[in-house]
């Protein structure tokens, strides 16, 4: 399978000749090889993006919505096919593939519905002869940043509003999983697309990513990446004073209070904990449980963990698959030997993964650690991977401290029948999203984004359809005096 790059309407190969192998993580096989974009391509999409833009940006919203909605439904009817590549390139099992994709479609309806509410106000004057009007125009050409651990899910949060919005839009998306997301491009190009409205061009961070940033022409920037990317793309763009939009890492913490139902919490953490194998910028990284049900937690989520059944993603019943490469493994190894090292206790994870899929396959048992010191690396850096630490606190106050006390805040979730106790608890906690006995805080119809340095700016909601919109104000005389 050979993946080309796609813009003004037809897919082409990299001019550089620069290319990426794909490998399908659970049997180390290659799947195919995607060609990665270098300047030259660059400067091609950006010129048909600035054509289209013309076009879009003054397209009837009526027809905006057509399409997206068509390009939604395209992709529902495609679910099958663009699940299973998605499950051969990412390694997640068919369920998680599926309703990733089915999620991305709503996203796109959503938006859809929402380029019809772009409102503009009238605002008042001191003078009675003067009117003011604001109104929302397209900011301009977007570029997008997607990572490979949810490719479909996140190109369409970024593609939905941007499109519905009226901005053309250049998408790098993930060069280790750009597969399924070439799928999702033929839906748009099947459902009327103009060319160079969508310009999908794979390509790595240091080289692609850099050039979108630092780029005049691209007046807008969406990346859900890492701290240190983020970092990067902050720097590239300043020097023209891009918009950005920043989804970066997280460090979630999980608090269980001593009200709640040990097995049903139990079940909820691990699951946030090691879905998709804890490769999710919201998965949870630290369990901080009250001390006087801390025994009886640990006991309880570590069994659940050690029955979990890992295998391919694509065998019926496997919930669980393996992560995306060696790199993933060996920041987890690292993280599990260094809490192990400052006194943690193992409690899951320490039976050896089954030998014919670690020969196979980059797949490792999700482990716990209970009493883990809160200087260990799992406590205060992103695994992302399938480990978590566990730690105890003695009340509301001292685990407030403890889930504030790191520079991230993109989400946190907490467990809690007394909940006017736990909103309280929200209220003081230093993050984007809060789970009151949810173990997602992603919703369709409202922001998604963090605090500190998990990031700026928001996806989804009506948040998300105005990162791509611009205020204008008119002031108006009713009448001229004439002398």
């Amino acid at each position: 399978m050979e993946r080309l790059l796609w813009y003004g309407g037809n897919w082409h190969p990299s001019i550089e000749g620069e290319t990426h192998t794909i490998i399908n993580p659970a049997n180390k096989e290659i799947l195919g090889k995607t060609h990665l974009a270098g300047p030259k391509d660059i400067e091609k999409a950006i010129d048909a993006a600035s054509e289209a833009f013309e076009l879009w940006s003054r397209t009837n919203v009526k027809i905006r919505e057509k399409i997206l909605n068509t390009a939604s439904l395209l992709i529902e009817n495609r679910l099958d096919e663009i699940a299973q590549i998605l499950t051969e390139e990412q390694g997640k099992p068919i369920p998680d593939s599926k309703k990733e994709i089915l999620f991305g479609a709503e996203v796109i309806r959503y938006y859809a519905e929402e380029a019809k509410r772009i409102q503009g106000s009238l605002r008042s004057s001191a003078n009675q002869e003067i009117r003011n009007i604001v109104q929302y125009q397209p900011y301009g050409i977007a570029a997008a940043i997607v990572p490979w651990n949810y490719p479909v899910d996140l190109y369409c949060w970024k593609v939905g509003p941007a499109l519905a919005a009226g901005c053309p839009m250049i998408i790098k998306p993930p060069h280790e999983t750009p597969l399924a997301i070439a799928k999702v491009v033929e839906c748009f190009h099947e459902a009327g697309l103009p060319p160079g409205v969508i310009n999908d061009l794979p390509g790595t961070g240091q080289v692609a990513g850099d050039y979108l940033a630092r780029h005049p022409e691209i007046k807008i920037i969406s990346a859900t990446a890492s701290v240190s990317a983020g970092q990067s793309i902050m720097v590239a763009a300043s020097s023209n004073l891009k918009r950005m939009a920043l989804e970066l890492g997280g460090h979630s913490p999980f608090i269980v209070m001593p009200d709640v139902d040990i097995e049903k919490t139990a079940k909820a953490a691990l699951r946030r904990s090691f879905s998709n194998m804890g490769q999710i910028c919201i998965a949870v990284n630290r369990i901080l449980i009250h001390q006087n049900i801390y025994k009886d937690f640990v006991e309880c989520i570590s069994t659940l963990t050690d029955e979990m059944i890992l295998g391919p993603g694509n065998q019926e019943g496997i919930l669980y698959g393996p992560v995306l490469n060696n790199n993933i493994l060996d920041r987890t190894e690292i993280h599990l030997k260094d809490a192990l090292q400052k006194g943690a206790i193992q409690v899951a994870g320490a039976k050896n993964i089954d030998n014919e899929l670690a020969d196979v396959g980059f797949f490792i048992r999700p482990s716990l650690v209970a009493d883990t010191s809160l200087d260990a690396l799992v406590m205060n850096e992103e695994t992302y991977g399938p480990l978590s630490g566990m730690s105890s606190f003695e009340n509301t106050e001292e685990v407030i401290k403890m889930a504030n006390s790191l520079p991230f805040g993109l989400a946190a979730y907490l467990y809690s029948d007394d909940l006017e106790s736990a909103w309280r608890i929200a209220d003081q906690l230093e993050f984007g999203a809060v789970g009151i006995n949810v173990n997602d805080t992603s919703e369709l119809q409202a922001p998604f984004g963090g605090w500190k340095m998990s990031g700026f700016g928001r996806e989804l909601g009506v948040e998300g359809i105005h990162t791509y919109l611009e205020p204008k104000h008119l002031k108006i005389r009713l009448k001229m005096k004439h002398k």
